[in-house]
């Protein structure tokens, strides 16, 4: 929609023919280091404001751990405070996005320095992060080989979980098909979005700042495109002619069933269900991939995986292969 632009100087650094970003602006300072720059921003699929503004913090962030980076230098916070609420409403509730948000920049080991408020109908938060680092402190995103295989470091399924929890308290027909057809419990559903609310406010911190340690080749986030979308995204960045088969989803315990009984198609075995703050995909040897998940799983307590594999490719194509196995990801105690 925007190519004719021509947005970008071609002086971004791994990106094919230095074009506009696939995550980050990564950019060369005046002064020989390295400029890793994003923004992002979130709007309420949570129900509190504290939960929002520390999983669009985590959101934000993601992008920079998706360059190999585990250091933010700063933040800049973009709010917008909901005008329809009272004047105590608004007050209470910014307030506690603020304080989520900030609390997940503390987490991470940087501050926010700045930003800009406004007001809107909806409460919404986000942010800018920069990092400022060196080359060899950060992965390009254009570096996939051959042989490479794929890992993911979140579950997939916050889309189906959210819009499982929103049917639920509104006691929509969707909710009540689910129960009648016995798809899914109450208890399942509440554990549904219990473990979708603990992922996407986790940060993915140790996952990116293992990247260089295990010599990935490159690297993005899972989010809105889905992970097939984001993966093509990420083949079309290649400097190799190379693309990606993906014969693992693993997925937060039962939204399978939903996406299977047929109540509402998320597309989430079809690997374009959006997900909020997911896990970094991110391609490397496989004997670096083990311990890469070896590592990671010991640092964050959580399960890392292997879930497809980079083959050469001069059309650079993304793909699902047909005989691809799901994984159901219980929540841990």
């Amino acid at each position: 929609m925007l190519s004719d632009l021509n947005l970008g100087d071609g002086q971004n650094l791994g990106t094919t023919n230095g074009r506009i970003a696939l995550d980050c602006s990564v950019r060369h300072t005046r002064q020989g280091h390295v400029c890793i720059s994003t923004t992002d921003f979130f709007f309420p699929l949570v129900d509190s404001p504290y939960l929002q503004g520390r999983i669009g913090a985590a959101n934000v962030l993601s992008d920079l751990y998706a360059e190999g980076v585990g250091d933010c230098d700063f933040v800049l916070m973009l709010l917008a405070a909901c005008r329809d609420m009272t004047e105590d409403e608004r007050t209470i509730c910014t307030k506690e996005m603020v304080k989520g948000f900030n609390d997940a920049c503390l987490e991470a080991g940087t501050s926010v320095t700045g930003g800009q408020t406004v007001l809107n109908p909806w409460p919404v938060i986000g942010g800018v992060a920069t990092t400022i680092c060196s080359e060899g402190e950060y992965v390009k995103s254009d570096g996939a080989q051959v042989g490479d295989v794929v890992v993911l470091t979140k579950p997939l399924g916050t889309q189906v979980a959210v819009n499982v929890h929103e049917w639920r308290v509104r006691q929509t027909p969707k909710w009540q098909e689910l129960s009648n057809r016995s798809i899914i419990s109450l208890e399942q559903a509440e554990d549904m979005m219990h473990a979708a609310v603990c992922s996407m406010s986790r940060l993915n911190r140790h996952a990116g700042s293992l990247m260089v340690k295990h010599h990935a080749h490159a690297g993005t986030d899972v989010t809105g495109f889905g992970i097939l979308g984001h993966a093509q995204n990420l083949m079309d960045n290649q400097a190799a002619e190379v693309g990606m088969e993906l014969h693992t989803l693993p997925c937060i315990a039962n939204t399978t069933k939903v996406e299977e009984s047929g109540v509402l198609d998320f597309r989430l075995l079809k690997g374009y269900s959006a997900e909020t703050s997911g896990g970094l995909m991110i391609c490397m040897k496989e004997e670096d991939a083990v311990a890469y998940c070896k590592e990671l799983e010991d640092i964050d307590e959580e399960p890392a995986w292997i879930i497809g594999r980079v083959v050469e490719d001069p059309n650079r194509k993304a793909s699902i292969v047909d005989d691809f196995k799901t994984l159901e990801v219980e929540m841990k105690a």
